[in-house]
């Protein structure tokens, strides 16, 4: 199953830098980890914002709502989650 996902971060202006820091690496290397499984086909920056788009593949909503709460910046985040289904015109036979 195809979602969407806008994902907007929110850190305290007053949240420790350091720490900051250490979480937004743990976000890379979880990223990165799904990335390579397959899990997270794609991102996109907003410009302008600190947020993205992302699209997800997994076999269920549990699945999704299980890795975006494993996210290191997670308490951080607002989301909002679109399922996707592939679109009778698509010329891409991966879009399932």
């Amino acid at each position: 199953m195809l979602f969407m996902v806008e994902m907007d971060v929110n850190i305290p202006l007053g949240f420790d830098p350091e720490e900051a820091a250490q979480l937004k690496a743990a976000e890379k290397a979880r990223f990165q980890e799904l990335q390579q499984a397959g899990t997270w086909r794609h991102i996109w920056r907003v410009v302008g914002q600190y947020a993205n788009v992302s699209i997800f593949d997994v076999p269920s909503n549990t699945e999704l709502h299980d890795i975006l709460m494993s996210l290191p910046l997670y308490p951080f985040m607002t989301m909002h989650v679109t399922a996707l289904c592939r679109h009778p015109s698509s010329l891409h036979d991966d879009d399932r």
